[in-house]
């Protein structure tokens, strides 16, 4: 992009002096603002670029080599932190993270006769310790875990048993800390931000700023470089994660980009109105966006969901229709969607359910004497990967193998490929991505349902959980470039009388 084709609004945040935070709506060309920035700094700059993800730090390098930036570091904040504590100081890295089970092992639990408790504990002492490595804190005590435990379930069990959590988490830390097992990934970016690490860096570009975590915002604001940090605060969907949203926690001048050059005014109007159901709890702010694009572009279709669990129900009722199912691609790994992070399978919890105990190879699944007791683990545990699971076993059951083959046969291993007809995939997968068609899957909160629940927690649950529920589905219509086909009940109320809002198309 040229100077003679930048915004206003992109050659003022070029032009500034000094840390500045630019708040960016979706589309509207934030990377090629930052390339351009670099590219405008004094010559023989020394820059850091930090990406948010490994796929955004590819494209960067792509687009700072074409640039011809040859001063432009790009780096995740993982990638930055394995290069200062690992690579130099050595010790190994559970590259894939730990399952409960395996937790509860090292930990000395799990072998008792009250399984489900002590996997309890395993559970919500690896949590916690996650939390700490993703805070600013430098020592364990200045936390309340409970902070961030939100199932009322989940907190009855944590009030009880505090003190247990703590010291076993405080142990999983001790552990990783003296290499009797590896460091996750989150731990050595704890390490990074502990050693107060100076960055010898003209310029630092913080990109995805509105999902940092306190811990890498902590190494990122000590620097002594011009600081620069991006995003849109309608887009943090990683407070699970618990990632903050630097944008509003950084007291450095303001800029904003508010022209969006992925899709035209409609979905931009359509976007405005879903932020707006903010003021249900009192966490609206103006949302300034701008439609400036909308051209067809590549004809990609996409259908997206808030979660796993609703994205498979759907793949299931695509192959199960009639008609011979057309090719989809699963944006991330297809086996990804059977299997939660903690290792357990669908075809675990199934087993469970049918009573073939010799066929589950999950050690917290196998520990579980039936389904009621896993779903019970659900709720204390706030485990919502396994309580998906424990839901498409119940609504499904015997039918469920058959179903994934087919989704495995129609399914597409490369996105390159022309052999498929859709993109399916969550919202925070699609994070970054763009298509000319979106349609979602009726899984997201109506403004009716966050209404209701706002009017039934508290004012600090509400704007943890229930904002974030609103940047999903922003973040999902967002993705459109020319067309959004959703469920009537989605719709705004402003526009709740209509059928079709100019390229919105609505469903039943």
């Amino acid at each position: 992009m040229s100077p003679l084709q930048l915004t206003s609004e992109q050659l003022a945040v070029i032009s500034s002096q000094g840390n500045i935070v630019i708040n960016a709506v979706a589309g509207s060309g934030k990377t090629a603002t930052l390339v351009a920035y670099a590219a405008s700094r004094p010559h023989g700059s020394s820059i850091l670029y930090l990406a948010f993800n490994r796929a955004v730090r590819y494209e960067a390098v792509r687009r700072f080599a074409d640039a011809g930036l040859g001063n432009v570091e790009v780096e995740t904040p993982h990638s930055l932190a394995y290069r200062h504590v690992v690579r130099k100081g050595g010790g190994r890295i559970a590259a894939h993270g730990f399952t409960t089970a395996e937790i509860a092992a090292c930990l000395g639990l799990g072998e008792g006769r009250k399984k489900q408790r002590e996997y309890l504990l395993a559970s919500h002492a690896a949590k916690f310790a996650a939390y700490f490595c993703s805070s600013a804190c430098r020592k364990v005590a200045e936390l309340d875990y409970l902070d961030v435990v939100g199932d009322p379930e989940a907190r009855r069990f944590v009030t009880k048993n505090y003190r247990v959590i703590e010291r076993l988490a405080r142990r999983f830390l001790a552990m990783m800390e003296h290499g009797r097992i590896g460091m996750t990934h989150d731990f050595y970016l704890k390490k990074f931000q502990l050693s107060n690490p100076i960055l010898h860096y003209d310029y630092l570009l913080f990109d995805e700023g509105q999902d940092a975590s306190r811990a890498m915002l902590d190494v990122f604001a000590r620097q002594r470089g011009v600081r620069v940090i991006v995003g849109d605060t309608h887009q943090q969907i990683y407070g699970w994660r618990h990632a903050v949203n630097s944008l509003e926690v950084l007291d450095y001048p303001r800029y904003a980009l508010t022209s969006s050059f992925r899709f035209g005014s409609e979905i931009a109007g359509f976007a405005s109105s879903i932020l707006e159901w903010k003021r249900h709890f009192g966490a609206f702010t103006e949302a300034v966006i701008k439609g400036a694009g909308g051209g067809r572009g590549d004809g990609s279709r996409a259908v997206l969901a808030r979660s796993n669990l609703g994205l498979l129900g759907e793949a299931i009722r695509h192959v199960s229709g009639s008609g011979k199912p057309g090719g989809l691609y699963f944006e991330g790994n297809l086996s990804s969607y059977t299997f939660a992070s903690d290792g357990a399978s669908l075809y675990d919890v199934l087993n469970l359910r049918l009573g073939y105990r010799e066929r589950i190879r999950d050690r917290l699944v196998y520990g579980m004497r039936d389904l009621d007791e896993l779903a019970g683990y659900v709720e204390k545990s706030g485990d919502s990967e396994l309580g998906m699971m424990v839901r498409l076993v119940r609504e499904y059951g015997r039918r469920l193998p058959g179903l994934l083959r087919e989704i495995r046969r129609c399914h597409v291993a490369s996105r390159d490929s022309d052999a498929f007809d859709k993109v399916f995939s969550t919202v925070h997968r699609a994070k970054g991505m763009e298509y000319d068609e979106v349609r979602l899957v009726d899984d997201f909160l109506s403004e009716a349902e966050l209404s209701r629940l706002a009017s039934r927690l508290s004012k600090a649950r509400c704007t943890s959980g229930l904002v974030e529920e609103v940047n999903l589905l922003y973040v999902a219509v967002t993705r459109a470039r020319v067309r959004i086909m959703l469920p009537r009940r989605l719709l705004p109320h402003t526009v709740e009388c209509s059928s079709a809002v100019g390229t919105i198309s609505v469903g039943s």
